[in-house]
């Protein structure tokens, strides 16, 4: 199912196209597009070029990795996520490496990296729904996160499958529009509550 965002103003498609759909097919994920996701990962900005995002990744191909993946999701997401042929956690490194100071910015850059792979995903045409649905706790415990890394969010990647195959209130949220804010509320001129003019040319 495509959704293309209804834009206030013309955005490039690929970013017009990129939605986060629950309904997945059985079809695993061939190896080396998994591996690109990653890759365009790898190339996101980050503060200090510290890159402090990290990745933990299971398919079906190992069912006990899958499994501890899908463990950590809360039931919700649970639910639905299980069709995935690919569970990814990902987590950031809290200090910068160079002086050991907090880095405040490690789970905005874990973001705009994780955004890079949902972006790849959409490319590749597969889909890809991140999740804060997930223990934390669980998550560091089964997977073995060391100290100084905090986990971040969970992604399910795989192919797009029917929607009829979920549950009917799932499969109304499949069906809704896309909705966001209008731009003059996120968006402001010189100084916080002032409305940035919509100029087009």
């Amino acid at each position: 199912m495509k959704k293309l965002a209804a834009t206030q103003v013309p955005i490039h498609e690929l970013l017009a196209r990129r939605w986060s759909p629950r309904a997945f097919a059985e079809r695993p994920v061939e190896p080396d597009k998994l591996v690109s996701l990653f890759e365009a990962a790898r190339w996101a900005p980050s503060s200090s070029n510290e890159q402090p995002w990290r990745f933990v990744v299971a398919t079906k191909d190992d069912r006990a990795a899958y499994n501890r993946l899908l463990a950590c999701l809360l039931e919700g997401n649970r639910k639905w996520a299980l069709h995935a042929p690919v569970l990814i956690l990902s987590a950031a490194s809290t200090t910068f490496e160079e002086n050991a100071k907090p880095n405040l910015h490690a789970f905005h850059d874990a973001g705009m990296a994780l955004e890079n792979l949902l972006l790849q995903a959409t490319a590749l045409g597969l889909i890809a729904h991140p999740m804060a649905g997930f223990d934390h706790k669980q998550a560091r415990v089964d997977l073995q996160i060391p100290s100084g890394f905090e986990p971040v969010a969970m992604v399910a990647v795989g192919y797009p499958g029917e929607a009829t195959l979920l549950p009917d209130h799932l499969q109304q949220r499949e069906a809704n529009p896309r909705e966001r804010n209008p731009l003059t509320e996120l968006v402001y001129a010189g100084q916080w509550g002032i409305a940035l003019p919509l100029r087009r040319s």
